[in-house]
């Protein structure tokens, strides 16, 4: 399985997601493919946010080495899943859709958690403790994707 996440700038709350579900993936030895994007480009080629990678880093996982980089049509050809941030990332990328089965690939990411909350709140503004909440969100949304990749 291929899974790509997204997000509005690819360095707070997608490439936090990537880490996560690599090193879950990684814990439970099963394989997958797992990449990040953003709707914008602004940030191509730049590291995630300082604050996510700590946070990320306090919870075990290194997303150190990931680069930004901006979504583009051939994601649809390269993965079997798009889990998307929130409303806006998930208009955004549906625009870009060549057909509907590439937009039947494209889902919110908390959607998998059935709690009634839709977007993955963006901690970019935020302190440090947007970002922890952010990452136990991501945590358990990935646990349930986990859940049915087997």
């Amino acid at each position: 399985m291929k899974i790509l996440f997204v997000c509005l700038g690819n360095i707070c709350r997608s490439p936090m997601a990537e880490g996560i579900l690599r090193h879950k993936l990684f814990l439970k030895n099963i394989e997958a493919e797992t990449d990040s994007a953003g709707t914008g480009g602004w940030h191509a080629g730049e590291p995630p946010d300082r604050r996510a990678i700590g946070t990320a880093r306090k919870k075990g996982v290194d997303i150190s080495k990931l680069r930004a980089r901006k979504f583009c049509v051939e994601d649809f050809k390269n993965f079997d899943k798009i889990f998307v941030m929130d409303r806006e990332n998930y208009e955004d990328v549906i625009r870009l859709a060549p057909d509907e089965e590439s937009k039947r690939k494209v889902v919110l990411m908390l959607s998998v958690l059935n709690s009634g909350i839709k977007d993955v709140p963006d901690p970019w503004y935020g302190q440090e403790q947007h970002f922890e909440e952010v990452f136990q969100l991501l945590s358990d949304a990935c646990d349930v994707i986990i859940g049915t990749m087997k």
